[in-house]
């Protein structure tokens, strides 16, 4: 039996810890709302001393915060509990420059965000550190030379507002970009940009010729004042961890007035498993006019009520249907393409087409947000040998056990002039060798925990099957499709050899030389997130 004396004393401990739990809890509550208190003070005594209006500082108690915090990706947003004390939305950069300005003062992490496509939700969540996010979307001028051949883009802009923009100005100037119209610039361009005509005109960083770049003590470069080491970093290493980019000066290029495109289906009920096997022997090979992606989904058979994989050919050819039948013919007859399948359109129109879009009105492409959010995982590998037919056939396996048309590979082949790029030519190594990109999504529609952790496993499951058929040492990943399974940062300061454990996966050896890079332009690792490239000096 438990004595007065003794019970007296554990209620006492007990008291005293629940009033230490509480306190701490009422602390963080305090800190959270004094650090929302201070930013917002200090960003407004800037902006009123520039003559700038305040309205563009969004707090969680504005209606407004909400939806500017909505992204594509709902998965990160769920799993992460720090919210951003605030989002500013600026239109000039001597607001960017007072947000900085206001975060070096008070210690408050910065979050740059220019479309919130983010697979990880590092523009808009963040683990540990209070934080505010700098949402670039009112820097969304396109200024097009049709004479030079080039374009202003401010990082603010979608690949639709770009898209839709050179469509106004000429039929055959096109760019070189990703096929989602409500992906931001700034992450897609510095990232790399892979898309639909990247086999014959290499991806978005490919074509970036000057761009303005603001550091931490909020000075803008351009390709000649920043050097030719940042320069190359935000070409494919991402901009994020270097400074805030404010607009990248492109090179566009020249497309036929008419182009090709067609989507054939097949199942496996159709030899759909060995027409993905010889698909890999031509993809990187084909003319280089001509992308065959291929995109692998599970659904129902209407012939035997039983699942099915069901492979899609969906192809762009930079030319018209007459020219393209004669090459499918000698590159791949396995298909068995016939003209019906083809349709003859503009370029613009193609953009349309991939994005899903057909018969919309151009207009569409100014669109920022997409008409539905899902949560949702992806992962990324790169092929350098066939997946033989066993292999596949355990990738079907896979896709066979999450709900119809929930989960989805696409295959991006390579090669074309994206070969004709050394690896370290741009922090973008995936050049010669690689026959084509992997790209795993598993989405869903229900919240919690239980559901996501069902998906997200099965995920890393098939990433794990997958390990025999993709590259190795180091395996590589697109960083673009960013994954966080990958490894991850400390919330402070991040030594090489940890951030190297994700960093050589998506740069090789060129993650050296933005290491490099880092330390000379953002010495005290200013500009930092769970995976941005880490400082020697801070480290």
């Amino acid at each position: 039996m438990t004595s007065p004396s003794n019970y007296i004393t554990s209620s006492l401990v007990l008291v005293l810890f629940f009033t230490t739990l509480l306190g701490f809890g009422s602390s963080a509550t305090h800190n959270r709302n004094n650090n929302n208190h201070d930013f917002l003070e200090c960003l407004t005594v800037q902006l009123q001393s520039s003559n700038s209006a305040t309205d563009a500082i969004y707090s969680p108690s504005n209606a407004t915060y909400a939806s500017l915090l909505l992204t594509q990706n709902l998965r990160p947003g769920s799993t992460t509990p720090n919210k951003p004390l605030l989002i500013f939305t600026p239109f000039y950069d001597h607001e960017i420059r007072a947000a900085i300005h206001c975060s070096k003062k008070l210690g408050l992490q910065i979050r740059v965000r220019s479309g919130g496509h983010d697979y990880e939700g590092l523009s808009s969540t963040s683990r540990n550190n209070p934080f505010v996010v700098v949402d670039l979307r009112n820097l969304r001028t396109v200024t097009i030379s049709t004479d030079e051949k080039t374009a202003w883009v401010q990082v603010g802009a979608t690949l639709g507002q770009l898209y839709h923009t050179l469509a106004q100005k000429s039929r055959t100037l096109a760019f070189t970009a990703g096929v989602c119209p409500t992906v931001g610039v700034g992450g897609h361009f510095s990232g790399g940009g892979y898309g639909m005509m990247s086999r014959k005109h290499a991806i978005a960083a490919d074509n970036v010729v000057d761009a303005k770049v603001m550091n931490a003590d909020g000075k803008i470069f351009d390709r000649r004042s920043m050097g030719e080491d940042l320069f190359w970093a935000i070409r494919g290493g991402g901009g994020t961890s270097f400074g805030i980019v404010l607009a990248f000066k492109v090179n566009l290029v020249t497309v036929p007035e008419t182009v090709t495109v067609f989507n054939v289906t097949r199942t496996s009920e159709q030899n759909a498993t060995q027409l993905v096997h010889r698909w890999q022997y031509i993809a990187d090979k084909v003319d280089d006019n001509l992308l065959l992606r291929l995109f692998l989904r599970s659904v129902t058979s209407p012939v035997t009520g039983n699942r099915t994989v069901i492979a899609s050919f969906t192809t762009l050819y930079l030319g018209g249907v007459r020219d393209l039948l004669p090459l499918m013919k000698e590159q791949f007859p396995e298909l068995g393409l016939v003209e019906k399948d083809c349709t003859e359109m503009s370029w613009i129109e193609s953009i349309l087409f991939f994005a899903g879009l057909q018969n919309q009105p151009l207009d569409i492409l100014l669109n920022r947000t997409t008409p539905s959010t899902v949560f949702f995982k992806g992962k990324s590998d790169y092929v350098t040998q066939p997946i033989p037919v066993d292999g596949l056939q355990g990738i079907w396996r896979f896709l066979h056990e999450e709900a119809e048309n929930r989960a989805e590979l696409q295959f991006s082949p390579y090669g074309g002039v994206l070969s004709s790029f050394s690896e370290s030519e741009t922090p973008f190594p995936h050049r010669s060798g690689n026959i084509f990109m992997i790209h795993y999504g598993v989405a869903w529609d229900s919240q919690g925990n239980q559901e996501a952790e069902k998906h997200v496993n099965w995920m890393r499951r098939l990433y794990g099957y997958m390990a025999t058929y993709v590259s190795k040492s180091p395996r590589a990943a697109y960083f673009n499709y960013r994954d966080l399974d990958l490894g991850i940062n400390n919330s402070g300061n991040t030594s090489y050899a940890q951030a190297s454990v994700w960093g050589l996966k998506y740069f090789k050896n060129n993650f050296k030389r933005l290491v490099r890079v880092k330390t000379k332009v953002d010495p005290t690792n200013f500009f930092r997130n769970e995976q941005s490239v880490p400082s020697l000096y801070s480290s």
